[in-house]
């Protein structure tokens, strides 16, 4: 065979691998939508009609292929996070930031699982988390230095509110899709200052939830 044949040919194997590669993103974005960030790689791999070698191939790690296939999520999530920062009035802020993540939260159940836990050992899952949480405290340290939202609520409390959030979401996906907005408006109620009260427990410290969160991904 000729070098310019074999060069000829080259492309179509380029694209076919591009083809396998997507065919696995768009099959692993079902699955874990549906079954959460544990979904069978075994069944994606069936989906995309690959052996799950190819799969490993493309995607060395669980991770690898569930950070491609959130890629549209977080690019959802983090549009709006923009948008939300952006806002002057700094309560109207704090609840749009909330609402958009919910919204994308009750979307996805791979997301959601994401959201509630930690991986150490991928910098790009913790460079994700860790960009997420200093947006919360922005907007909701914004929200109490404008005397909105009360003074004792800290980062915990919010990571608290998505772990609640995913279980009501686990019970009313199918059945009630939209209760997850009425319990955020609930809560967004509790947290304005002219609402406070004593609350008897401090909030768990930053070293406590990222041990919780490392707990939630180990628990399952």
């Amino acid at each position: 065979m000729s070098i310019k044949q074999d060069e000829r040919m080259r492309p179509p194997r380029r694209r076919d691998a591009q083809q396998r590669r997507d065919r696995l993103i768009a099959a692993a974005q079902r699955e874990f939508a549906l079954k959460g960030v544990d979904a069978s790689l075994e069944q994606i791999a069936r989906d995309a009609d690959v052996a799950i070698g190819t799969l490993y191939r493309h995607f060395p790690t669980r991770l690898d292929l569930l950070l491609a296939a959130l890629e549209p999520r977080l690019r959802e999530f983090t549009d709006g996070s923009k948008k939300a920062l952006e806002i002057e009035d700094a309560w109207e802020g704090f609840v749009s930031y909330l609402e958009n993540l919910f919204r994308v939260q009750a979307g996805d159940r791979g997301f959601n699982d994401f959201l509630s836990r930690r991986f150490p050992g991928s910098p790009d899952t913790e460079r994700i988390h860790d960009q997420m949480c200093q947006q919360i405290e922005l907007v909701l340290t914004r929200a109490q230095e404008a005397g909105a939202a009360r003074p004792d609520i800290a980062l915990a409390d919010i990571v608290n509110l998505i772990w609640f959030n995913g279980r009501l979401l686990d019970a009313t996906s199918t059945t009630a899709p939209g209760a997850w907005r009425r319990q955020l408006y609930l809560m967004l109620d509790a947290y304005r200052a002219k609402r406070a009260h004593p609350i008897p427990e401090p909030p768990m410290t930053d070293e406590q939830l990222y041990d919780a969160m490392v707990h939630l991904n180990k628990a399952d």
